[in-house]
């Protein structure tokens, strides 16, 4: 029926797969247009710097953040259901697209330390070897087979790597794997996100200093770069230390009024439009690169490349590395999305947003885009400017455009090192996560674990490796806190009939001849060993320890015995002597087990609570179960843990722990007047 075709089906397909021809008509011009043309034309301000500057850390070309930003933001507004976050480039992702292309294009047997600038090209001519003067490789894109120069090349690497991302993306949406994302907890997350910021802070702080090092692939990249940048110290470029200085100065000055100052601002400061056209100014007329060989930023051309299909030699090549950047991008997408969305009190659509995500990488790597995803900062910067609808996204693409067309040649003596410092401030937010470790430290010391080793194996190992020890240690967190839960043992509040935790509050009262123990976890087969160990700690009595002591005692009252018989010792003895050796009488004659907090058992946890219970029964005590939920329940049921026929389940178990310690002591009474 979900694969049948009808033309009643066609609209709502349409609809659900373009959402902005549900919600595009039905647009409120007065009431939107101002704050959607205000947030975009402020975001499109944003986006040029920083398209232009993370450009750095992909390994590219500035002409192709340019491109990115411009495509990532038309295909969201026709495919997304979000209407605040803001798609475009993302550091993090530019990090990791950077570190595939850089061991490619050194595969390949290009110099990564080429520091080539393109003088008077057209786009066209960023694919021509001959004209951009570097070496070049045979290399088949799509269906042109030509000969591939050094950029060619990188853009080639990233766009085959951003197909493959968005076919992921698609797919996850398809087969409904969205799942996959809550297995990324928020400390992972911020983790890894803090430590790659560590890395992206490493990576910039070369062009900081005007040092030229090579670059390091592979695990350790954090440590060895600096170790290259401190053998390289003398060679500084004072010029660009100069300038990063006070660049940094500036943008972090006004970063702190913005902050301070913003509920009376009412657009943010375009800073970082400031200092890159004043230093591009002081740069051209001052002659930086000339006089001082200062790193300049070269040519941007204008216009479009003609499209072209991502080269499916280099896909096989980069198919892995797309995996973790398929994932966080739709991660931070969704999280995102899903985030804005409850503030405004409007609902998104995570499956439908998974598929945007993907088409805007699929789309644009066609058009030599690479790896998008929504960023945390330019969303908040557009929610806080008034957006209403995605609208602000096709005026930020405008802006974007017009720089493409016209303005982008203008930046060609634009020093890298202010790039660089544009970077490194926006990095603001996630090195600030430091300070609040303390707090975090005392409010869930596993999830503070979580955040070091994501943090440290991002930075230290690699960014895709960290992502994969974060995933796996925040999940090894979740086993070993059901394999080594809390236990207690309760006591009775007084004058009530509740029960807590005797080692967590005080004046409980200890109900006599009853032990009351709370497991904090399911049981199963990871966890039962301990389930039987702090069991046994708590009511101080191993069942299994007191039967082997018993009839150790009995053999041995027993060799007495027959020992004082044939010395005309009255056979009475026997039973005397035993319960010198093992007293019969226990502290307590019945254990509850509270069993509220049990989400599940196994087949495991059954066969355990059926020893447990036949154990105690050997030594003279009962095991009664208590709030047990109906899923514990159930399974105790197919267990047979109640006997044929459950005839044993009114006797066995409770549904609270006050009816079970009462008929404990009925039966104590029971007991005691039977014997009389």
């Amino acid at each position: 029926k979900s694969c049948s075709f009808s033309f009643k089906k066609v609209q709502p397909a349409l609809t659900g797969f373009f959402p902005v021809v549900k919600w595009l008509p039905k647009y409120r011009f007065k009431e939107y247009v101002w704050g959607d043309v205000m947030s975009g034309l402020i975001i499109g301000i944003i986006l040029v710097p920083q398209a232009i500057a993370y450009c750095l850390l992909a390994g590219l070309q500035p002409i192709y953040g340019l491109y990115t930003s411009f495509f990532s933001n038309i295909i969201y507004f026709l495919m997304g259901t979000s209407r605040h976050i803001s798609v475009g480039i993302f550091s993090l992702l530019s990090l990791m697209v950077g570190q595939v292309v850089d061991r490619e294009v050194q595969l390949a047997g290009f110099d990564l330390s080429e520091d080539s600038r393109l003088e008077g090209i057209s786009p066209e001519d960023l694919f021509n070897s001959s004209k951009t003067n570097v070496s070049s490789v045979n290399l088949t894109l799509g269906v042109f087979n030509m000969e591939c120069g050094k950029e060619c090349y990188a853009i080639g690497v990233a766009t085959a790597l951003t197909f493959l991302a968005g076919v992921y993306q698609v797919l996850m949406a398809v087969l409904r794997l969205g799942f996959v994302s809550i297995y990324l907890s928020s400390p992972m997350l911020d983790g890894f996100a803090t430590g790659a910021s560590l890395t992206i802070l490493t990576v910039q702080a070369k062009y900081l200093l005007g040092v030229k090092i090579p670059r390091h692939q592979g695990f350790g990249n954090f440590v060895i770069t600096w170790i290259n940048i401190f053998k390289n110290i003398h060679k500084t470029n004072f010029c660009d230390l100069i300038t990063s200085a006070l660049c940094i100065s500036v943008l972090v000055a006004a970063k702190e009024l913005g902050d301070r100052y913003k509920h009376k601002l009412k657009i943010p400061l375009p800073t970082e439009l400031f200092v890159v056209v004043t230093a591009t100014l002081v740069s051209h007329f001052a002659d930086l690169n000339g006089v001082y060989g200062s790193s300049i930023s070269g040519a941007i051309p204008t216009g479009f490349i003609m499209p072209q299909v991502p080269s499916l030699n280099l896909m096989s090549r980069v198919a892995l590395d797309a995996i973790p950047l398929a994932v966080i991008s739709f991660a931070f997408t969704v999280s995102l999305s899903e985030m804005f969305a409850k503030k405004h009190g409007y609902t998104v659509r995570p499956n439908q947003e998974m598929l945007a995500i993907g088409f805007c990488n699929i789309i644009p790597s066609f058009f030599h885009c690479f790896t998008t995803s929504a960023a945390l900062a330019k969303t908040m910067v557009k929610d806080s400017t008034g957006c209403q609808t995605q609208v602000s996204s096709v005026i930020s693409a405008l802006v974007v455009l017009l720089v493409l067309l016209f303005f982008a040649p203008l930046f060609y003596s634009l020093q890298k090192c202010v790039l660089a410092c544009i970077i490194i401030v926006s990095l603001r937010g996630a090195l600030r996560k430091f300070r609040d470790v303390p707090k975090q430290w005392r409010i869930s010391k596993v999830d503070t674990l979580v955040w070091i080793v994501s943090m440290l194996s991002a930075a230290l190992i690699s960014t895709e490796m960290g992502l994969l020890v974060g995933v796996v240690f925040s999940m090894f967190c979740i086993v070993a806190r059901t394999q080594l839960p809390h236990v207690a043992i309760l006591g009775q509040i007084q004058g009530s009939v509740f029960y807590e935790d005797a080692g967590e509050y005080e004046n409980l009262t200890a109900v006599p001849k009853v032990k009351i123990f709370r497991f904090q976890a399911p049981l199963y087969y990871a966890n039962k060993d301990f389930f039987l160990r702090s069991l046994y700690k708590a009511t101080r009595l191993d069942p299994l320890l007191e039967i082997a002591k018993r009839k150790k005692a009995e053999k041995k009252a027993k060799q007495l015995a027959a020992k004082r018989a044939k010395e005309n010792v009255q056979d009475n003895g026997n039973c005397q002597v035993n319960q010198i050796l093992v007293p019969k009488d226990h502290e307590f004659h019945t254990i509850v087990l509270d069993c509220s907090a049990i989400q599940f058992l196994d087949t495991s946890g059954i066969s355990t609570l059926k020893g447990v219970r036949n154990d105690y029964k050997e030594v003279g005590i009962s095991v009664l179960l208590a709030s047990c939920n109906p899923c514990v329940l159930d399974t105790l049921k197919r267990g047979s843990y109640f006997g044929p026929n459950e005839k044993d389940i009114s006797t066995l178990m409770f549904y609270t722990i006050h009816s079970a310690v009462q008929f404990a002591g009925r039966r104590e009474i029971a007991a005691f007047d039977s014997e009389m």
